[in-house]
């Protein structure tokens, strides 16, 4: 379960920058995958465990000095008169700053109740058994360090994941003022300019734009009634503005549906390539680089990562388990290699793919949650019921794994969910499976 959940996840990493080298050769993705793919799996290959922990701390460095002045950059191209306080206010207007929903439902992805258990399950789970992370302790000089590592892997991410968030609401607030494009994906607009399609789209883009004429003139009264605290206002223009953004949406998706009809294998994922448009044409070429190279580093580093813990699971856990029980380092060490470029192969394929997932930090948490609960649970059952022998774990997680697979194919719950319902699974009926074995060796005794 853990080989197929980071072999998933994995390919949505080397997904991710290949995107950023699709929008700034304008290329077709498939090719920038390719190259993305066999550059990473070199260098993971070449320099294994070493490769990945020595170069994180500086990625981890570049990534935060990067985040803060995109940050910065974002506001500083801002009207004169909006500041970032102002910027944050017209997204809350929008509706794009609801970050803490209170309300107790199973099916809303994102409320505090979600995010806290959830979340705690998914990150427990991630921190505690995931050997990605594992294998970062275990370069530690020393128990110290490694968990000096852990405490600082789970708490850098929580400032990131914020600047993160913030800086799309940012990039958000920047085009109500300035000219968007219908679809930031110049690699599909450019297929649509080109075809058959080219009038249908000039025309729904010509009423995209006047749409967004229309806001930035309602942007621009709602920042002077913020500026003139007037309440009322405010709340006037929070409509209007809402109804044009849903005029928008269905605008995007009418030229998505174009898009399709021209190429049924278009990306029409647009969500991923806005803040790439925001940084190559806006900001200066030096800039442009650096927050390039920081995509590239961040998403490179999480790749090497990934990969060399699918390496090591598979020559520890079947390799040297089962097939060679005997062999020298040396020999480990070239089925290691060799298990990196199979499992480097197999993450390709998941990229090629990736494009169907939508949002990729949301594709990872749910593809994260439809097996972390599950591996969570076997840990718990091995640390805390020890009478549990192997075979009722073993049927215990493969009952419970595909109640989860059904559970988020019918939509029954919210994914963040299926963390805690895997993890609860598995240990109870780990419990009740052992006492059913119990009931019959008695019997056969």
């Amino acid at each position: 379960m853990f080989l197929l959940q980071r072999g998933l996840s994995t390919g949505i990493t080397i997904y991710a920058p290949a995107i950023v080298l699709s929008s700034i050769l304008n290329i077709d993705i498939t090719y920038t995958i390719l190259f993305n793919g066999m550059l990473v799996i070199a260098y993971t290959v070449y320099g294994g465990t070493k490769a990945v922990s020595y170069t994180q701390l500086l990625q981890m460095a570049i990534i935060f000095a990067g985040l803060f002045l995109a940050a910065f950059m974002v506001v500083h191209l801002l009207p004169e008169n909006v500041g970032f306080v102002d910027a944050l206010h017209i997204a809350g207007k929008m509706d794009k700053l609801n970050a803490i929903d209170t309300t107790f439902d199973l099916n809303n992805r994102y409320n505090i109740w979600s995010g806290i258990i959830g979340g705690f399950f998914l990150q427990l789970s991630y921190f505690g058994t995931d050997q990605s992370q594992v294998g970062r302790y275990l370069t530690g000089s020393s128990v110290t360090q490694s968990r000096l590592g852990l405490v600082m892997n789970g708490l850098i991410k929580i400032p990131m994941q914020f600047f993160i968030l913030l800086i799309g609401t940012l990039v958000f607030t920047f085009y109500q003022f300035y000219k968007p494009p219908v679809f930031f994906n110049n690699v599909e607009l450019d297929r649509i300019n080109q075809s058959v399609y080219h009038d249908a789209y000039v025309k729904l883009d010509n009423a995209y734009q006047l749409v967004h004429e229309e806001k930035q003139k309602q942007v621009m009264v709602l920042v002077d009634a913020l500026h003139r605290d007037d309440e009322q206002g405010q709340n006037v223009l929070r409509e209007k503005l809402q109804l044009l953004d849903a005029k928008s949406t269905e605008i995007k998706k009418e030229v998505s549906a174009l898009m399709i009809k021209n190429n049924p294998k278009a990306d029409t994922n647009d969500t991923n390539y806005v803040f790439l448009h925001f940084v190559t044409k806006q900001l200066p070429v030096g800039i442009v680089g650096l927050l390039i190279a920081i995509i590239f580093l961040a998403s490179m580093g999480s790749t090497a990562s990934g990969l060399n813990s699918l390496a090591s699971t598979t020559i520890v856990d079947f390799y040297k388990r089962i097939f060679k029980k005997n062999e020298n380092d040396k020999q480990y060490l070239a089925a290691s290699r060799w298990a990196t470029v199979a499992w480097g192969g197999f993450c390709v394929l998941v990229a090629l793919y990736a494009s169907k997932l939508g949002n990729l930090i949301e594709a990872v948490n749910i593809l994260g949650s439809l097996f972390y609960g599950t591996i969570l649970g076997i840990f718990l059952v091995a640390f805390y019921l020890k009478k549990v022998s192997g075979s009722a774990v073993f049927i215990a997680a493969l009952i419970a794994e595909a109640f989860i697979v059904y559970a988020w194919i019918v939509d029954l719950t919210a994914f963040l969910w299926l963390n805690v319902i895997g993890c609860i699974t598995v240990m109870v009926l780990a419990l009740l499976i052992q006492q059913f074995i119990n009931k019959q060796q008695k019997k056969a005794a």
